[in-house]
């Protein structure tokens, strides 16, 4: 055959011919690489939340350790709540030699375990991708992102370096891709398989025999590229296998009627929680139909741009030009944008604990994962850190406490969660930040 990058895999479906397209191999580029429920117990679920600019440590960390942790100003909405989370403070982002890149070294270390050596630098996958890969090849979607900033970029997620997960921003959008025409109701009288899908799963079908054609004829670099795409049209091949599948009834799926009106757009806080709100509710009945069973959410962007009413600065600027209040030993309305964020995890930990399931919750058999880029932004701080956890994954974890991790790093809770999650790593993350320590307060 020859190789080029117009190239497809052609194969066969009825008689009639098929065409994929080949992902961008090396072999297409230049030299310098710039050419051109039956019994069965309830799947545990895995996800993440985001919020950015941190904490103030006055006013958001508790006083009291373990269990009935007192809940300070900042996190004062926490109270319906605070029984499911467990608030693991003083972490640290142990840089080494690696500089502290401002809203980007605490974030990019609490999803990979690694400190980046620079901007463009995303050393590996994000704990959610890597997940996904152990729990997520079962379902519609292999994982779901989404956002209320209605940035497209708001993102913490890859699969690689120059694979970021793109994130749903527009809750229209976000309910169509989950409810809408492909969605098969696991409540429904009858099952009826789509033609689209069944379509989709034999073109894909009908190419891979010529893919194997192709491997004596590359390099390693394409082949490993190669193995990756093939890899991922299995898993689409998987996916579609399920679609195709009548699901087992779910008494908790309800879908939600269709969306009119998506909101305001913008930035202003009260208008992100609203998006936030809307985001969450589908989520929450996406995992509760089975579509996936590994998620993630922006709150904010690590340099976040919220605004308040009647203010002039956003979040981000705030952090930097507000003056600490004399009288209340902190920046006023800084802390009113973290309060924000706090409200917006409560409303999302709360989501899932108000949709029953089996003899519990929904949240009783999931592990939310949280973590934002600095512990004190004024500072970029990356000591004094907070990270939360939500859900008891099916039993494997207790909730409600409060735990000082002593100034480790952050890895050792990324190292802990998915050690839950039942991945048999005996380390996670590099360098300074590399452990093999759980948190074993939190583990049942």
């Amino acid at each position: 055959m020859t190789l080029n990058r117009r190239r497809v895999l052609r194969g066969m479906l009825n008689g009639s011919a098929v065409t994929v397209a080949l992902p961008l191999l090396d072999c297409f580029l230049n030299g310098n690489g710039n050419a051109l429920a039956d019994g069965k117990a309830m799947p545990v679920r895995f996800g993440t939340w985001f919020w950015g600019l941190g904490i103030t440590k006055s006013i958001f960390v508790p006083k009291k350790y373990g269990a009935g942790y007192d809940l300070p100003e900042e996190i004062a909405s926490w109270k319906n709540i605070s029984q499911h989370v467990n608030l693991i403070t003083n972490l640290s982002v142990l840089r080494a030699t690696e500089p502290n890149l401002c809203h980007y070294s605490g974030w990019v270390a609490g999803m990979t375990g690694i400190v980046p050596k620079s901007g463009n630098d995303k050393p590996g996958e994000s704990i959610d991708t890597t997940v996904s890969n152990q729990i997520g090849r079962s379902t519609r979607f292999k994982t779901l992102t989404a956002t209320a900033t209605g940035d497209v970029r708001s993102t913490v997620s890859y699969e690689s370096a120059n694979a970021p997960t793109t994130p749903e921003f527009s809750p229209l959008n976000f309910y169509t891709r989950l409810f809408g025409p492909d969605f098969q109701d696991p409540n429904a009288p009858s099952f009826t398989p789509s033609p689209k899908v069944m379509v989709r799963k034999s073109v894909i079908t009908g190419v891979l025999g010529e893919i194997k054609k192709m491997e004596g004829q590359i390099g390693a670099a394409d082949k490993a590229r190669l193995d990756q795409y093939l890899t991922g049209l299995r898993h689409l091949e998987r996916q579609f296998d399920q679609q195709l599948t009548k699901p087992e009834p779910l008494p908790a799926c309800k879908a939600p009627a269709a969306l009119k009106d998506e909101g305001k757009p913008g930035g202003e806080a009260m208008v992100v929680a609203q998006r936030h709100k809307m985001m969450t509710d589908l989520m929450v009945m996406a995992i509760a139909c089975d579509q996936t069973r590994v998620f993630n959410m922006n709150y904010s962007s690590a340099s976040a741009n919220t605004t308040k009413a009647g203010y002039e600065k956003p979040h981000h600027t705030t952090t930097h030009e507000e003056r600490v209040d004399e009288t209340l030993g902190y920046q006023e309305n800084c802390s009113w944008f973290t309060r924000r964020s706090m409200e917006a995890w409560a409303y999302y930990v709360e989501a899932f604990a108000k949709m029953k399931e089996g003899d519990g919750s929904l949240l009783d058999n999931m592990l939310i994962y949280a973590v934002s880029d600095h512990g004190y932004a004024r500072i970029h701080s990356l000591d004094g850190m907070a990270a939360f956890t939500a859900g008891r994954a099916g039993g494997k974890i207790k909730t409600g406490l409060h735990i000082d991790a002593g100034a480790t790093t952050v890895a050792r809770l990324g190292y802990t969660v998915q050690r839950v999650m039942g991945l048999d790593i005996p380390s996670w993350g590099a360098l300074a930040n590399a452990t093999s320590k759980e948190f074993g307060e939190i583990l049942a």
